[in-house]
């Protein structure tokens, strides 16, 4: 029988959630500003690479919506038909917004490109623009290092790399503002530089190149969030270090003596799915042991990171896991 944290408990998750929350909303909120003032300014110098950022701005605002819906969605408690929660609803919304991002922002960036390729136009001011990117750069700065914070406290606490904890953190609103923010910075640079070899070479060509460069970085982003979120759907296990650590924590109770197996997947951010088998300490009765592994069970679910818990008795013919082996890191 699965078990479960009793369905009127508070959202385990509720800080994580909290500031995930926070992070999207602050991110909505510049880049909905920012896609209107680039629309403006790229409709009045006629650059590409300006009408390129505010498409990128745009797709942002919305990917921004559906994280928010994620959100939302994700932190439902769990019920009698869906008694793992519904973590996994963050990893759908978050697919939506990664495929908005791709046909929205990458592939109208990449055609408006292509066509100001074939029939440049020229710019009439170029200051404006400046100052409108140079703006926006402040203002995904500070929506970027409020995510990177997070990013790199959370890392620290794992002990990895910031790269490593993007690729494998369970929060896919974090992932995608992070990365979304990172891209905008780069995009920022890559137009200041097409309209400035625009501006001295005379050739509005750079700047067709440049909607066609920002269109193409759109496009890597939206394919790794594409297949980061698909990884959780289909059912992503969690890292060695936190399966060692869980296994070190059966290990440390009074009442398991040895574990056979032990399965930890993700059903929505930082939850997990625990399985196991494990030999009780003794020689108990059904009865008895039944209550014993009930009591590991309740245990386990008190940690902030479980959403459920199934956990057996060994088979005598399987051979108990090592949590210093490489099998039990696996």
């Amino acid at each position: 029988m699965t078990r479960t944290p009793p369905a009127h408990s508070a959202s385990p998750a509720a800080e994580t959630g909290g500031e995930s929350l926070l992070t999207v909303l602050i991110a909505l909120g510049v880049n909905a500003v920012i896609a209107v003032v680039k629309s403006i300014v790229g409709a009045v110098t006629g650059s590409a690479a300006m009408v390129a950022e505010a498409a990128h701005s745009w797709a942002d605002a919305g990917n921004e919506v559906f994280l928010l819906l994620a959100e939302r969605r994700a932190g439902r408690v769990p019920d009698a038909r869906h008694p793992l929660g519904y973590g996994r609803a963050a990893y759908v919304w978050s697919m939506v917004a990664a495929f908005g991002l791709f046909a929205v922002g990458s592939a109208v960036s990449v055609w408006h490109g292509i066509t100001a390729w074939s029939a440049p136009e020229e710019e009439a001011e170029y200051t404006i623009a400046y100052i409108v990117l140079a703006v926006a750069f402040v203002l995904e700065g500070i929506s970027f290092l409020n995510a990177h914070r997070r990013v790199r406290r959370d890392a620290e606490r794992r002990h990895i790399s910031d790269a490593t904890f993007l690729r494998q953190t369970s929060d896919p609103t974090l992932r995608a503002v992070w990365v979304e923010d990172a891209s905008a910075l780069i995009g920022l640079v890559i137009a200041a530089a097409a309209l400035a070899l625009h501006q001295l070479t005379g050739d509005p060509r750079w700047d067709a190149a440049g909607s066609i460069l920002v269109g193409v970085l759109l496009g890597v982003v939206a394919i790794f969030l594409l297949s980061r979120n698909m990884a959780f759907l289909v059912g992503e296990v969690a890292d060695p270090a936190v399966r060692t650590r869980v296994l070190r924590w059966l290990l440390e109770r009074p009442e398991v003596l040895s574990v056979s197996y032990l399965h930890l997947e993700y059903v929505g951010p930082e939850k997990l799915f625990v399985v196991g088998a494990v030999d009780l300490a003794g020689d108990e009765r059904e009865s008895e042991a039944a209550v014993l592994l009930q009591r590991v069970e309740d245990a386990l679910l008190e940690h902030p990171r479980v959403a459920a818990v199934v956990l057996s008795l060994s088979n005598p013919a399987h051979a108990p896991l090592d949590p210093e082996s490489q099998n039990a890191r696996a």
